[in-house]
């Protein structure tokens, strides 16, 4: 049996509004049953659209590199390399990259999920 070993790179990148995305971690690649994961992409001055949640679990975000502001439910708060973030089952969030850098974010999600899954807000706007 082979290990559950999966080089991000070997992903192929989805081209996705203020962001690439792979799916690094998901049932079909490794067999992941109860959990999967995706790291982002995010460039300088970029916002993650549209707006989003997840009905039916949790996302925690954790910053590889670069350093922006997350929204949850209207409340904003600063994030930096080196921080984890809690997105709460249902909560609508986005995520706004306000460095000079790339923001390379590994997403961790419980149950297992896909953008299937994603509830997206079209209406709102990161605020200035």
């Amino acid at each position: 049996m082979a290990l559950p070993i999966v080089d991000e790179q070997s992903i192929e990148a989805l081209d996705l509004p203020g962001r690439m995305l792979r799916w690094v971690v998901t049932k079909e690649n490794i067999n992941a049953q109860n959990c999967s994961m995706c790291v982002i992409e995010v460039q300088p001055g970029q916002t993650v659209k549209p707006a989003h949640s997840h009905p039916h679990g949790e996302e925690i975000i954790y910053l590889l590199s670069g350093s922006g502001r997350v929204w949850i439910e209207g409340e904003i708060g600063d994030v930096k390399q080196g921080c984890a973030v809690l997105f709460p089952q249902g909560k609508i969030h986005m995520l706004q990259n306000t460095s000079a850098e790339v923001m390379k974010v590994a997403c961790f999600f419980a149950p297992s999920t896909s953008l299937d899954n994603y509830k997206f807000f079209d209406d709102i706007e990161f605020p200035a």
